[in-house]
C-alpha cells in the first residue's frame, strides 16, 4: 500500500498549528511570572502533544496499529520524563541565569524577542525532530526486526538518561559533594550520560520509523537533535559554563572521561 501522502500532509500541518499554540500558551504564561525557564519543562512534553495529535489524526489512515501505538508510548514516556525530572529540578530556583543574560540583551519588543530567540526558535526545532514520530503513525508495514532494534535503542538511550539523572540527582544532594565534579557511575564512562542518551532515544525512535522510503528520509531528526546536544545547547554551553566555575577539577575530568560515547574512564591526563 501507498504512504498516505495527503493525510500526513495534513498531519504536518495540524502538529504545526499545535506548537504554535503550545509555545504561545508557554510564553504568555513565562510573561506573566517573569520565568522563561518554563519552556526547558515543556521540551519533552511537547513531543507528547505532537505523538498524541498524530495518533489521533492518523487513526483510519492504515498505519499498523503496533507501530503506531508503541511510537505513541515510547515518544511520552520519554517526554513527561523529561518534563517531570526538570520540573522537579526547577522547582524554587527561578529562572535559570541562560535566559535572564539573554534578557539582558533583549532589544526592540519583548514578545517579538522571545519568539525570535526563544519559543519560535524551540518550537521550529521541535517540530523538526517529531517527523519520524509522525511518519511513523502512516506507515503501514509492521515493525519487524529494525522496530525491535529501534525499541532496544530507544530503552538503552532512556535507561541512561534516567540513571544519569538519578545519580546526579543523588551526588548534589549530599553536603559533603559541593563544589566537587560528579565523576561516579555513568558520569565516569561518559560526561554527558543523559545528551547520549537522548541521541539514542531519537535514534531508536527514528527506527521505529522505518516501514518505508519515508521514514528512512527522516534520519536527519536524530542527526539534528544530536547536533544541538552536542556542539550547540547541551554539551559545549555546559562544559564551557562548567570550566569556568569548577576550573582544575572539571579540567581533569576532562581529560580522563569520554566526551559522548561511554567509554572506560582514562587512568591519568594524556600527554
Amino acid at each position: 500500500m501507498a504512504f498516505p501522502w495527503g493525510d500526513f500532509g495534513v498531519n504536518l500541518g495540524v502538529t504545526a498549528a499545535a506548537v504554535v499554540a503550545v509555545m504561545a500558551a508557554l510564553m504568555t504564561v513565562a510573561i506573566a511570572i517573569r520565568n522563561q525557564s518554563i519552556i526547558d519543562i515543556a521540551w519533552g512534553p511537547g513531543f507528547a502533544v505532537i505523538a498524541a495529535v498524530s495518533y489521533g489524526l492518523s487513526a483510519g489512515a492504515g498505519g499498523d496499529g503496533a507501530r503506531r501505538l508503541v511510537v505513541l508510548i515510547a515518544t511520552a514516556a520519554w517526554g513527561l520524563r523529561l518534563g517531570a525530572y526538570i520540573g522537579r529540578r526547577n522547582l524554587g530556583h527561578g529562572e535559570d541565569p541562560r535566559y535572564t543574560a539573554l534578557l539582558r540583551h533583549r532589544q526592540g519588543n519583548l514578545v517579538a524577542f522571545l519568539v525570535r530567540k526563544v519559543y519560535g526558535l524551540q518550537g521550529v526545532l521541535m517540530w523538526l525532530v517529531s517527523v519520524p514520530v509522525q511518519a511513523a503513525m502512516y506507515e503501514h508495514a509492521p515493525l519487524g526486526p529494525l522496530g525491535v532494534i529501534g525499541l532496544v535503542v530507544w530503552a538503552v538511550g532512556l535507561a541512561f538518561e534516567a540513571v544519569g539523572d538519578w545519580q546526579l540527582t543523588r551526588f548534589k544532594a549530599e553536603a559533603a559533594n559541593r563544589g566537587k565534579v560528579m565523576d561516579r557511575g555513568l558520569w565516569a564512562w561518559t560526561r554527558h550520560p543523559n545528551y547520549f542518551g537522548d541521541s539514542c532515544v531519537w535514534t531508536g525512535l527514528w527506527l521505529l520509523a522505518l516501514g518505508s522510503p519515508v521514514g528512512l528520509a527522516t534520519v536527519f531528526s536524530p542527526a539534528l537533535m544530536t547536533v544541538l546536544l552536542l556542539k550547540f545547547s547541551g554539551k559545549a554551553l555546559l562544559e564551557r559554563r562548567m570550566l569556568r566555575s569548577k576550573g582544575d577539577a572539571y579540567a581533569a575530568y576532562l581529560a580522563r572521561t569520554s566526551g559522548f560515547f561511554p567509554l572506560p574512564p582514562r587512568r591519568s591526563r594524556p600527554s
